[in-house]
């Protein structure tokens, strides 16, 4: 699996490291109500389609991202610097075909070769 990061350009899945699901709310600091606390930190939606993830470039510029990715065919839809983008309880639905694509390498599109790696550090806000 591809991930695209915004700076590198298109990496290996081993350069990332999950971070966690990024349409979660989490209740306010100084709230009591156990209930939404529970929910908060034991319930966890199992979504079917595009789904909206944290994911960090751990062997590369280090950058947290925000990946939307289908949890069915585990495609990557989008990303982008999860500092610039914007929060949404939801990742936006896209609609799928139901016909499987052949798996053939004359099927697949040719790849843009990955851009070269700039020897400078990126700067990461905090």
């Amino acid at each position: 699996m591809l991930i695209t990061c915004p700076y590198c350009g298109p990496r290996d899945l081993v350069e990332f490291s999950y971070q966690g699901d990024a349409t979660r709310t989490r209740p306010d600091q100084a709230s009591t109500d156990q209930s939404a606390w529970n929910a908060y930190v034991f319930e966890r939606p199992n979504p079917a389609g595009p789904h909206r993830e944290y994911w960090q470039h751990a062997g590369g510029c280090r950058a947290h991202l925000l990946v939307v990715r289908d949890t069915v065919t585990h495609e990557i839809l989008d990303t982008a610097f999860a500092r610039t983008a914007r929060p949404a309880a939801v990742a936006p639905a896209k609609p799928r075909s139901t016909a499987r694509k052949a798996s053939t390498p004359a099927s697949k599109p040719a790849s843009k070769p990955a851009a070269p790696r700039s020897t400078r550090t990126p700067k990461v806000a905090k």
